[in-house]
């Protein structure tokens, strides 16, 4: 028999979390457990005898140093040092956020870059702070949990206040200051961050969903070119191009609402729409141009996606998001899909240049049927 497997009397059970000390040894002087653990109630540890590299077993209390304090104190510099890196990139996340534009593909890109790359470097110095944490600087301890009533009596209830005290200890959270400061301060711009980012989310948008940059006169431009668009130079039927208002072609904020299609149909193939104006049902046929040029709202009343797909034959406009379909030759009611109405109609007219311009503002809001509970 080896040393470690020399006892001079029964040897007490393995260390049970919620419990405390064991106050004496097993009734029967048998040996708790496959530990061959022993220890005298003060601390001292037993390794198992089968010499594998298992966590050790404890019985008695939790020891409050690790057992190499040269190897614990740079291990806490590095934490510490870990924590801090961790709290620099969270302040970097928040300027970024702040700080960087998003009106452009480049911009966005850096911006998205910025955030994924600090967001992560805080993520990962929390994560190997921890680490190191547990490896280095709290004792490596085996524990068994034992199955019990959920509601236990007021002497377990005590001794596992006792045994969270000496955990906390154990853990050198309250030994070691610079370790607890350090992670409290990496965690504040994580903290901050939703503040942050519920702020950016700006006021309410109140009314001002209900009206776009449409205005009587002003002219329709062919979205990308930027050219006015004569009825002639926009003759073939079946064609659908997307426009935007003169002057706002360049303001993604005003296109987010006023982008337009401009759909061209065959004479005869456009029914005299209808719509409601101030309770009012009205006709709109004299928002058309030729009784053959038509414009929507490019903005799908679903969800907001652009409605982008035309089918000539059939007239059906479709939204990619959600296949909701209007027919363009009917003033684009929903003829299926999530959609609960038509897309907004653009009043249409010809100035005296020749070129396509608005009578008005939709008189319908445009998008998503909730803007309208704004």
């Amino acid at each position: 028999m080896s040393d470690m497997e020399e006892t001079e009397g029964p040897v007490p059970p393995r260390r049970v979390i919620g419990t405390p000390p064991p106050g004496g040894l097993l009734g029967d002087g048998s040996r708790a457990g496959n530990g061959h653990a022993r220890g005298d109630g003060r601390g001292d540890v037993g390794r198992r005898s089968d010499e594998s590299d298992e966590a050790e077993h404890f019985e008695g209390k939790l020891p409050t140093d690790p057992p190499d304090m040269a190897r614990a104190k740079r291990a806490e510099r590095v934490v510490a040092l870990s924590f801090i890196i961790a709290f620099l990139a969270g302040c970097g996340f928040i300027a970024a956020y702040v700080g960087l534009e998003v009106h452009s593909v480049d911009a966005t890109l850096r911006s998205n870059l910025a955030l994924g790359i600090s967001l992560s470097v805080v993520l990962l110095g929390l994560g190997f702070g921890a680490l190191i944490w547990v490896r280095n600087l709290m004792p490596d301890v085996e524990t068994v949990e034992e199955r019990h009533a959920p509601r236990s009596d007021d002497k377990d209830r005590q001794a596992f206040q006792e045994y969270f005290e000496e955990g906390a200890v154990t853990s050198q959270f309250t030994k070691r200051p610079l370790v607890r400061r350090t992670l409290m301060l990496a965690t504040l711009p994580l903290a901050a961050a939703p503040v942050v980012l519920l702020r950016d989310l700006g006021p309410l948008p109140g009314t001002s969903l209900r009206h776009t940059v449409w205005s009587p006169g002003r002219r329709l431009l062919v979205y990308g070119t930027n050219q006015p668009l004569t009825p002639a130079e926009f003759s073939v039927p079946g064609s659908m191009i997307t426009i935007a208002p003169e002057g706002y072609q360049d303001n993604q904020d005003e296109m987010a609402k006023a982008a337009v299609i401009l759909i061209k149909l065959r004479p005869g193939e456009l029914h005299i729409p209808t719509t409601y104006n101030g309770g009012t049902l009205v006709s709109t046929m004299n928002w058309t141009v030729d009784n053959t040029i038509v414009a929507y709202s490019k903005i799908c009343t679903h969800v907001g996606c652009p409605v982008a797909l035309y089918e000539q034959t059939t007239h059906h406009i479709l939204c990619p998001c959600h296949q909701s379909t209007f027919d363009a030759a009917n003033g684009a009611n929903v003829i299926f899909g999530p959609a609960a109405r038509p897309l907004p109609q653009l009043p249409l007219a010809v100035n005296s240049d020749g070129y396509l311009v608005a009578k008005s503002d939709f008189t319908q809001p445009v998008g998503p049927s909730f803007w309208e509970r704004g």
